[in-house]
């Protein structure tokens, strides 16, 4: 009897260490499974940006900066609403942290001018990507958005004979000059020399920027930046021109943009002065990120 009840307790207790053996190495092979792909310890986070707060932007420029770009000013009585057109006034935002602006504007004798400046700090909620660079990746977004127009060659060769069928090919061209010579009573230098004036006088239009004033990629300037240049039609006899420069420095992407609305009487806003203004305000508050 006493053998009997020695045996089943001997299998009970081999039982038992086998159950728990078998136990433990399931466990701790649930937990080294419990993570699949976790790379939190063994890889390196992205840089964060450069940047992790942004500047009062309506603090940004000086009165000789705003009494250039914005001449109106100068015209208002001195006091309280000179005082307030020189202060600006900020953009709506829920969250300064990550965006900010400020507006500024004049409505002078002659034209209206608008100025913006907006400062956008980009974060990246990926471990694997930088602020940097998702930083680009939005700045490349808004320079497709643009749709900048292809360089234009400065340097294009006229067509010459050879390539030109009607360039000094055809057989009547002399016969049509002496005609009109004799019909007019005057000699085919006479003619000739009035056709080149005619040709020269033409006029042209303003309105058009000529090639190194298209909107085009700008170097020099921060990281990366971008100028666009629009003119549209309006009420007014000038049209309203729109200057914007884009520029990204780190994490920060800046965005100025540049309005003239002339009077009725205004010509049309140049394209020169207004672009050298917004450029020269980029590379200020570029320098002053840059510190």
């Amino acid at each position: 009897m006493q053998r009997k009840a020695y045996v089943p307790g001997v299998a009970a207790l081999l039982a038992a260490l086998l159950t728990g053996c078998t136990g433990g190495s399931g466990a701790t092979g649930d937990a080294t499974d419990s993570k699949p792909g976790d790379v939190g310890t063994s890889a390196v986070a992205a840089r964060p940006g450069k940047y992790r707060t942004l500047p009062e932007p309506c603090r940004q420029l000086d009165k000789g900066t705003l009494d250039k770009m914005l001449p109106g000013i100068k015209q208002l009585p001195e006091g309280e609403q000179r005082d307030k057109a020189y202060e600006g006034a900020a953009t709506v935002t829920y969250d300064t942290d990550r965006r900010v602006g400020c507006r500024w504007k004049d409505d002078g004798a002659d034209a209206t001018h608008r100025l913006l400046v907006d400062f956008e700090r980009v974060v990246s909620y990926d471990n694997t990507v930088s602020d940097d660079t998702e930083a680009g990746q939005v700045f490349t977004s808004k320079r497709t958005e643009a749709h900048l127009p292809e360089p234009v060659p400065t340097d294009t060769a006229s067509p010459t004979s050879s390539d030109s069928p009607s360039a000094g090919t055809d057989e009547n061209a002399g016969d049509d000059t002496e005609k009109a010579g004799k019909k007019s009573g005057k000699t085919d230098d006479e003619v000739s020399e009035e056709t080149s004036d005619d040709a020269s006088s033409s006029p042209s239009d303003d309105s058009v920027p000529g090639a190194e004033l298209q909107p085009r990629a700008l170097e020099g300037l921060a990281d990366e930046a971008f100028l666009d240049d629009q003119l549209t039609a309006s009420a007014s006899a000038g049209g309203h021109r729109t200057v914007t420069v884009v520029f990204r420095t780190s994490n920060v992407i800046v965005t100025i943009e540049y309005e003239q609305q002339p009077g009725p009487a205004a010509k049309v806003p140049d394209s020169k002065e207004m672009q050298d203004r917004a450029q020269e305000l980029a590379q200020k508050l570029a320098g002053t990120l840059g510190g």
